[in-house]
């Protein structure tokens, strides 16, 4: 005696837009990407604010009077 094996997946009898087998019909097939999103187009050049460059340069400065420290302690002017 033979019994019936109930479905794994219940859903299974539920999808739409499928042919026997699996295979989907052209008017359901979705598009291949999606919306883009963000601007489109050629990146322009964005302007760099003044801000930038003063902690650039208040970095290479801190460098700058640390190396210096440094240097003066190892040649012994600093004891």
């Amino acid at each position: 005696m033979a019994s019936q094996v109930p479905d794994p997946d219940p859903l299974n009898d539920k999808l739409t837009g499928l042919e026997p087998g699996g295979g989907v019909p052209p008017g359901e097939t979705p598009p291949g990407e999606g919306t883009s999103v963000g601007p489109q187009g050629p990146r322009l050049s964005e302007a760099r604010g003044f801000s930038q460059y003063l902690w650039i340069i208040l970095i290479g400065v801190v460098v700058l009077f640390t190396l210096l420290y440094f240097v003066g302690y190892i040649v012994g002017l600093l004891s």
